[in-house]
């Protein structure tokens, strides 16, 4: 498990595809765990799978059983699957849309699953720490498609002292396209220090996009305007369409590339006031490729 940070700052673990472990003070949150191992196939609905191409980069003994919450962007395979739900404990909190969380409670036998609607937020606090977790708005896909997906939610996520004032402001996009109505999200959190960005280009059967692509991680970018971005989501199912090469060159191209925090899966971070981010030496390790002679490469 991540070890208590340093006071004020954030340990951001970076465990693959969307899953982090995030320790502030004595709290952890854990979010989207997909447990998955490489080779093993996620069900997307309406008969859709995927394979994974890697394992996760974090032991699963390392994973907490019983973080004070999960925070679930949505309700798919990659983002909340079977080993994840054999790790956890029951009781623990997981904070998620309204719609994945009636289905987590009849159905997963998670009670204590709360359902955020957009813009309601949940305090935790223990030992002098705050966390406060808010749902922003999120789009899995457009036009039609999107009636045949499941609801997603961003978030933003305050790590701050009990008493009041915040250490790290984070936002979390969750599987969403950039639309309109994200700008609201820095209109209400007007001072985002990190923006976590779920990438990969994942495309369903006919070409739909769902995840955001490299062009539209720098959309996004454009939009926010926050002064560090996390890249994370890419390259670990067969429907990411869109490598992080993509993302970074377009980064580079459009003048964003000092913004971008780099973070290989297994690597662990500090995040904490005045948007500062630091690797934590020792903690980088190099990260698995998907292989080529074993067709693990994604496709584009």
């Amino acid at each position: 498990m991540t070890e208590e940070p340093p006071k004020g700052r954030v340990a951001i673990r970076f465990v693959g595809n969307a899953t982090m472990v995030l320790r502030y003070g004595s709290l952890t949150l854990l979010t989207d765990p997909n447990l998955l191992h490489g080779g093993r196939f996620v069900h997307l609905g309406y008969g859709l799978v995927s394979r994974r191409l890697l394992d996760p980069a974090v032991p699963l003994r390392e994973i907490p059983r019983r973080p004070d919450a999960v925070i679930l962007s949505h309700l798919h395979g990659d983002h909340w699957d079977r080993p994840a739900r054999r790790h956890l404990d029951p009781r623990v909190p997981v904070l998620t849309t309204p719609h994945a969380a009636r289905w987590l409670r009849r159905v997963h036998r998670f009670p204590r699953a709360v359902g955020l609607p957009t813009w309601h937020g949940r305090d935790l606090v223990a030992r002098g720490a705050r966390v406060r977790v808010t749902a922003v708005p999120g789009r899995h896909a457009r036009g039609a498609l999107r009636v045949l997906l499941p609801p997603v939610m961003g978030s933003v996520v305050e790590f701050g002292p009990a008493t009041g004032g915040v250490d790290l402001r984070m936002y979390i996009s969750g599987d969403t396209l950039p639309i309109e109505s994200l700008g609201e999200v820095t209109e209400r959190h007007p001072d985002i220090h990190l923006a976590v960005l779920h990438l990969g280009g994942t495309r369903l059967p006919g070409g739909f996009l769902v995840t955001m692509d490299g062009r539209l991680g720098n959309d996004l970018i454009e939009l926010l305007d926050p002064p560090l971005v996390l890249p994370i989501h890419y390259e670990e199912y067969t429907v990411m369409k869109s490598p992080l090469a993509d993302f970074l060159h377009e980064a580079e191209r459009r003048g964003f590339a000092p913004r971008v925090v780099h973070c290989p899966r297994g690597g662990l971070l500090h995040a904490g006031p005045g948007a500062r981010v630091e690797p934590v030496p020792g903690t980088f390790p190099a990260p698995p490729r998907p292989d080529p002679a074993r067709g693990d490469r994604p496709e584009r």
